[in-house]
């Protein structure tokens, strides 16, 4: 049988997210809260300001591109404290978010851009030049090109967002009026081992039972007042707003609980230690590579992080190791959690009271979840058994983007979401991930196709063939994108040529599918009698290869 989750359902209103966020009445926090700023500069936003200026975006999107229900607004940005503003602004105006990752290349952003079709694109100054770029591969005009963030274009060709908030006869306009279960508040992209990104379309009701499902956990430990300072719970975010783990968990979370999230632009692990001690940070979501620096990198032993009260591991399982060493260290508790974007993204979450009792558990089944553990011919595994991890529920996706197959692949007849990750579940209800049937690597916590990496390589003209596999690197915490690569004829193998390949692939993607494991030269790949690529032969050569390194 299906187990359920053992948390008592949550009701899921059938509104908007602007309505929920803005409308509703049981609100415990005052206007002037303070709920999001910059860790860099203290540019802050309170409710009633971050509520005015994305009101006042919306009706100027109306105002100057006569902005419609169901029209696509990219965003290509590091975290930025006015990302709120504007994500919420086009939700009022009846549009559809599409973040990018900003370490995209020009060709990887207009693929974004091209399949969400998005009629305007958002971005800060250091960037705009690959943003443009962008726009132009795809045929967008330059004036849909505007700027967020500090920094205006001295050219005075691209608008600033602030400008648009104050056009001259927008105060007409009303909020646009959509239906929350069907219409689409995120366009957000996920890695497929298929090569390009999918369009993952996640509508206003997924992201609001997400956001009440996550507040079964976290909502009883987050206040608005007291602390530290008596200015309640503050959330150091310094994971990707582009995925929809910051956006829900990080952005949503804290404007529905009141608390003060601080805003990191990106991780830098100093940087990051001092936000912690002087904003006295009680929160922080984070990933394997960070718990790692944590529990061993010695600048640690500087700061003062005795102001967090937990944090929350995710995106990529979590040691036991790593656990206890972070606590016997700092004395800090870790719990951890599982989602994907497809899930809008969290399915399961430790307790704060578990956090020490299950480790290497991602936790329970949020409310109103069900959750299955599949065998290769779909059957039902019982409980303690491995299989795949099937889960269904109001945050579930409504599919892929331009991708009746990939959606038919993903999305059961009868609701169900086939994550495609291995694990099982004990007799508690506790739920373990151990594997991944997907052949997707994670670089800390980001997602790297293989395809698309074997695809650019065998477009260099020394390379015959190539696959390309994640392998586990122990130092860092963290999967490496490694190339197995055969030659082309008159080529020479050796340590040059492995580094002449590296630095060829590093000129043509995100800094995140950098191949960080290496080259390793073969000849041949191993394929079934299809041709499809045998990456899981690979992955047994790599560990064979690395037990008999750790054994000299």
């Amino acid at each position: 049988m299906p187990a359920e989750s053992t948390y008592p359902p949550v009701d899921i209103p059938n509104v908007d997210l602007w309505t929920f966020l803005f409308e509703r009445k049981e609100r415990t926090y005052p206007d002037d809260k303070e709920l999001f700023v910059d860790a860099d500069t203290n540019r802050s936003y309170t409710y009633a300001q971050v509520k005015a200026a994305a009101m006042d975006f919306g009706k100027g999107l109306k105002a100057i591109w006569e902005w419609r229900k169901g029209d696509v607004l990219a965003l290509y940005t590091p975290n930025c404290v006015d990302t709120p503003a504007i994500m919420w602004g086009c939700a009022w105006a009846g549009g559809i978010l599409s973040p990018a990752n900003p370490a995209y290349t020009a060709e990887e952003l207009a693929f974004q851009l091209k399949d969400s079709g998005a009629r305007a694109l958002v971005t800060q100054k250091p960037f705009l030049s690959i943003a443009k770029e962008a726009a132009k591969m795809v045929g967008m005009d330059e004036e849909y090109v505007i700027l967020m963030g500090d920094e205006r274009d001295p050219s005075a060709r691209h608008k600033h967002f602030t400008s648009i908030r104050n056009i001259s006869g927008a105060v007409r306009y009303r909020k646009t009026k959509v239906n929350a279960d069907k219409d689409l508040a995120f366009l957000v992209y996920s890695s497929g081992t298929t090569g390009r990104p999918k369009g993952v379309m996640l509508s206003h009701t997924n992201v609001i039972s997400n956001i009440l499902q996550g507040k079964v956990i976290e909502g009883p430990h987050l206040k608005p007042t007291g602390g530290p300072d008596g200015k309640g719970d503050k959330i150091l975010a310094f994971l990707p707003f582009f995925h929809i783990y910051g956006l829900t968990c990080l952005v949503h979370q804290a404007a529905d609980a009141g608390v003060t999230l601080v805003v990191m632009p990106k991780f830098d692990l100093e940087k990051f230690l001092n936000v912690i001690q002087t904003f006295k940070i009680s929160f922080v979501y984070l990933v394997p590579p960070v718990v790692l620096a944590l529990a061993k990198h010695p600048i640690v032993s500087k700061y003062n992080l005795s102001t967090i009260r937990m944090l929350n591991s995710g995106a990529a399982p979590l040691t036991q190791e790593l656990v206890n060493g972070v606590n016997e260290r700092l004395g800090l508790k870790i719990k951890q959690g599982y989602g994907l974007s497809e899930t809008s993204p969290t399915t399961h979450a430790q307790s704060w009271d578990d956090w020490n009792k299950t480790i290497g558990s991602v936790g329970r089944l949020l409310p109103n979840m069900t959750a299955k553990y599949m065998d290769a011919e779909e059957k039902e595994v019982p409980t303690g058994e491995a299989g795949e991890l099937w889960v269904k529920g109001p945050n579930i996706f409504k599919g892929y983007l331009n991708n009746v197959e990939g959606t038919k692949n993903a999305l059961t007849d009868d609701g169900y979401f086939r994550t495609g990750d291995v694990g099982y579940q004990d007799k508690d209800g506790n739920f373990y991930i151990t594997d991944r049937i997907k052949e997707l690597i994670k670089y800390k916590g980001f997602q790297v196709p293989p395809a698309e990496l074997e695809g650019l390589l065998v477009s260099n003209p020394a390379v015959a063939d190539a696959a390309v596999i994640g392998v586990y690197d122990k130092e860092q915490a963290t999967e490496l994108p490694r190339a197995y690569v055969v030659l082309a004829p008159g080529q020479t193998k050796g340590d040059a040529k492995a580094k002449e390949i590296m630095d060829w692939m590093s000129t043509k993607v995100a800094g995140h599918k950098r191949l960080r494991g290496g080259v390793k030269f073969v000849d041949e790949i191993p394929k079934s009698a299809s041709g499809k690529i045998l990456r899981r032969v690979l992955k047994e050569q790599a560990k064979a290869e690395m037990e008999l390194k750790a054994k000299l």
